[in-house]
């Protein structure tokens, strides 16, 4: 298994807002936008681990703004964290509006769960190497959002 950089886990995607996605506010439904955050957390996760992954969690799921019909919706994942199995994934959302102004409207940590591959052989996950200081201190942070995860866990949260 070959060391990975967390610049090589990058994934980005674009969805463009139409009718179906909004809700009886005219505005992009949440659970919409959860759906799309929670598949690009699958994709770098799976990109990284090369196996299957599940969701385990969902951390600090912030929407800042909202997006209207027509506007393109950006999204950026990229690995911030490794545990042993676990993968935590960091995901970005902003709007490009019609006017072309682009803006942040949401952020969240996936935590992404490798499954064994279908041989059954156990999960191995790739060293994971931060180079910038901004990986870094996201690795840092990633490892005490793994401890609050743990101690929410003991607590039965």
């Amino acid at each position: 298994m070959c060391d990975k950089k967390i610049s090589d886990t990058g994934v980005e995607t674009i969805h463009l807002v139409r009718p179906e996605h909004l809700n009886d506010a005219g505005r992009l439904f949440g659970g919409v936008l959860m759906q799309w955050m929670d598949e690009i957390a699958a994709l770098a996760a799976m990109q990284y681990y090369e196996g299957n992954v599940v969701t385990g969690t969902v951390d600090s799921l912030v929407f800042i703004k909202g997006a209207s019909k027509g506007d393109m919706v950006y999204l950026t994942a990229r690995i911030t964290y490794t545990g042993r199995k676990s993968i935590e994934v960091k995901v970005d959302v902003h709007v490009r509006h019609l006017n072309g102004r682009m803006e942040l409207i949401n952020q969240a940590y996936f935590v992404m769960v490798a499954l064994p591959k279908e041989d059954g052989v156990p999960v191995t996950l790739p060293r994971l190497i931060p180079e910038t200081e901004e990986e870094k201190k996201e690795w840092e942070n990633g490892s005490l959002r793994a401890i609050l995860r743990k101690e929410r866990r003991a607590d039965q949260f």
